[in-house]
């Protein structure tokens, strides 16, 4: 017999403004204890140094947390020109210290090389694996390994300004890329070497900024339900954004009442307006419940391939 999970049913995405100083998963275990979900799980990980959006899924919202891993993501970036570090950024031990030189109209050049599509080294501190282990234990072991450059885009990369030795930039870019790796690039191109000192991750796909609540605010929550004897989940769950929000983007298809028995027991049922080689967003009756993603098989049939779970507390 199954054991039963600890915690409550609770589905949906919580827009977490995470703090410095944390780590990602200690955000996201946080934000589990807080809302006593029987599961959680967050959508890339910020290093403890960054602030800002992280979208940390609740219950069923876990089955789609992917597609928000690889969304397109928003950042502001200050760097700190003149030092290299180790780290490439301010957490990290400095390794060399070098005059600024540039001119603008340099750094302006040397901004337009990040634009676009390029290809990325990742850095030495990441948690990208090689041969089983995170990157970042090889790092700190003092070792160099292999890594493959990979593609990225950067949509954006505005100049916002240069004050003294720091420089801050907000930068729109794709899924993989690290913003650590580009300060650090850039202050090679410069002459004089850089390394981040703030950075704040401001958009995670087409999430509004203005939607974010810190753990403070939720802890705050937490407490004045139990003040007022009051349920937690009356104060908290309306912050929850609803769990298709992380397949917003994907086409909807409507399934009727009637074929909802054989498409939630995993059949695949004929639809019209079926999209060919793309994921569609699955909702049921005039109700619109959002129910999964699925696909066209090779029969030109919707067939499901991430379903939730349909529980009542």
């Amino acid at each position: 017999m199954a054991r039963k999970p600890k915690g409550r049913f609770v589905d949906g995405i919580v827009l977490l403004d995470k703090d410095t100083g944390m780590s990602s998963n200690f955000a996201l275990q946080r934000v589990k204890r807080i809302y006593n979900a029987a599961k959680a799980g967050h959508t890339g990980a910020l290093d403890p140094l960054a602030t800002g959006m992280l979208p940390i899924c609740l219950g069923e919202a876990t089955k789609f947390s992917q597609h928000l891993l690889d969304a397109d993501k928003r950042y502001l970036v200050t760097a700190k020109l003149g030092e290299r570090t180790d780290t490439s950024d301010s957490d990290g031990e400095v390794v060399q210290t070098r005059p600024l030189t540039f001119t603008q109209e340099q750094l302006e050049q040397c901004l337009e090389h990040f634009r676009g599509d390029t290809l990325q080294v990742p850095s030495m501190y990441s948690a990208l694996k090689y041969q089983g282990q995170p990157l970042y234990k090889y790092a700190r072991e003092g070792k160099e390994v292999p890594r493959e450059a990979r593609p990225i885009t950067v949509y954006e990369l505005n100049f916002i300004k240069l004050e003294g030795d720091e420089l801050t930039l907000d930068i729109h870019c794709s899924k993989g890329t690290y913003i650590r790796t580009i300060i650090d690039d850039l202050g090679e191109m410069l002459g004089c070497g850089a390394h981040v000192i703030m950075l704040r991750r401001t958009a995670v796909a087409h999430y509004p900024y203005e939607k974010m609540v810190t753990l403070e605010q939720l802890g705050a929550l937490l407490a004045q339900a139990q003040e007022n004897e009051r349920s937690p989940k009356e104060l908290l769950d309306p912050l929850l954004l609803p769990m298709d929000t992380a397949v917003a983007d994907f086409k909807e298809i409507n399934v009727s009442q009637e074929l909802a028995h054989y498409l939630m027991n995993g059949n695949p049922v004929q639809v019209a307006n079926l999209p060919v080689d793309e994921l569609v967003r699955i909702t049921l009756g005039e109700s619109r419940q959002f129910v999964g993603i699925g696909a066209m098989n090779d029969d030109g049939l919707l067939a499901p391939k991430r379903l939730v779970v349909l529980h009542q507390e």
